[in-house]
């Protein structure tokens, strides 16, 4: 299995901002290795920085080349993204078969995007190892370059073993005891209002009360925040 991350390769980028972005999108997926063919607007970019929202490292060790196939020349395994062959016949895959050819083989590997405006030229297509498409919208294929950069960096992630962000533990669903007490903090207040009323109502009122009350699951700060709210409620209004 490889043991080396893929390089992101932008071919032609035209704006600062959408370099910055991609690589907070790489960074987004552990891809550190960024590579700039031809900037239009040269290198380094000053509105790069603000774009990439942290993700300084990977514009800080950015390399610059004249040419794509110097770009690419110790790979492997490149793939080009592009919407269509452009006329050149290559194996195509999808980020998610990209992603496992690149885990399973050894070598470098390099995800290709071309500019943002006309994608990668059929130059650009003829030297890569396969096309790589996003199955899309046929109606609307617009992908920005972030977008499809954090497609593939996501793909390639997805069997790397990154951890999952960290969730707020769940609290258990509060006893029925508490949810007795709030059932009767309930209607204690309403009967004050003359909530159950008419009488032959009554009971079938409180007992839609109940299912109300029991059907979320409730945990225990939850009712406890109820409670308050209704003994809030049931206070007599003081003036501030």
């Amino acid at each position: 299995m490889s043991e080396h991350k893929p390089v992101i390769v932008l071919v032609r980028p035209q704006l600062g901002e959408n370099i910055g972005k991609a690589a907070r999108a790489m960074l987004n997926f552990g891809l550190t290795e960024m590579r700039l063919v031809s900037p239009r607007d040269g290198w380094p970019n000053p509105s790069a920085g603000p774009a990439a929202a942290g993700a300084d490292a990977v514009l800080d060790g950015a390399q610059v080349y004249e040419t794509l196939a110097l770009a690419v020349a110790d790979c492997v395994n490149v793939y080009a993204t592009t919407v269509r062959k452009r006329g050149v016949t290559k194996p195509v895959v999808t980020p998610e078969q990209a992603a496992s050819e690149i885990h399973a083989e050894a070598g470098r590997s390099a995800y290709v995007f071309g500019p943002e405006r006309s994608g990668l030229e059929t130059e650009d297509v003829a030297l890569a190892r396969a096309i790589l498409t996003v199955p899309i919208n046929p109606e609307f294929g617009s992908l920005n370059l972030a977008q499809a950069v954090i497609l593939c960096a996501y793909e390639w992630s997805k069997q790397t073993g990154l951890s999952q962000p960290t969730v707020e533990e769940l609290l258990p669903p509060a006893p029925q005891e508490e949810l007795e007490g709030l059932i009767g903090h309930f209607e204690r207040l309403l009967d004050a209002k003359n909530y159950f009323w008419p009488e032959p109502r009554a009971e079938a009122n409180r007992l839609t009360l109940r299912n109300l009350l029991t059907k979320p699951a409730w945990n225990h700060l939850e009712v406890r925040t109820f409670r308050g709210i209704l003994s809030t409620l049931g206070r007599e209004r003081r003036e501030r």
